[in-house]
Formats: structure tokens, sequence, C-alpha cells
């Protein structure tokens, strides 16, 4: 086994970088539109901190748009959020890879 070869075994291909489409032109500039870990939906405290510490407060929604995360809107609190972010997990219809 060489310095360098990756762990796993060795009839497997690497998971570290994903594959491009090759019939696909724009396959590269859509993978880098990809949001960071594949989150197009988050949200925030309004006012800074650890959120899960004050479930009680408003929190920022933010919506990934294929260069940066937009504010979208506010919610109540943190149950009115994660329902929110789950949204998006729930209708297959409104998927974000069609950017």
């Amino acid at each position: 086994m060489g310095k360098h070869s990756r762990p796993g075994p060795p009839n497997q291909p690497s998971r570290a970088v994903p594959r491009l489409d090759a019939d696909a032109s724009l396959a590269a500039y859509a993978k880098r539109r990809r949001p960071p870990m594949d989150i197009y939906r988050r949200h925030r405290p309004l006012h800074d901190g650890a959120g899960h510490l004050r479930p009680d407060e408003p929190r920022v929604l933010e919506e990934w748009d294929g260069f940066a995360y937009q504010v979208i809107g506010t919610a109540a609190d943190l149950a009115a959020a994660q329902e929110w972010v789950n949204e998006l997990r729930l209708d297959d219809s409104a998927t974000c890879d069609d950017l």
C-alpha cells in the first residue's frame, strides 16, 4: 500500500469527490452552486448566540439562492423555524437541483 493511498476497500470508488456527469455540460457549474453541506434552508437566532438555548426567541429564515444565503423572513420561535426548514425536505417537487 502506497503512502498516499486512500483508506477503504480497493473495489469501491472514493467518496471524497462527487462524480460529474460527463453528458451535462454545466455539471461543474451546478456543483459550485450547491450550498455548503447541501443545506438549502437554515434558521438563525435573531439576536445572535446559540439557538438551542433560547427556543422561544424569534429566528431569521435564510434560503440558498445559488450564490449566498438570502434572508427570506422571520419565524416566531424555534419550532416554527424548524417546520419551515423541513418543508423543503418533505416536498420532493420543490428541490433546488434544477438551478
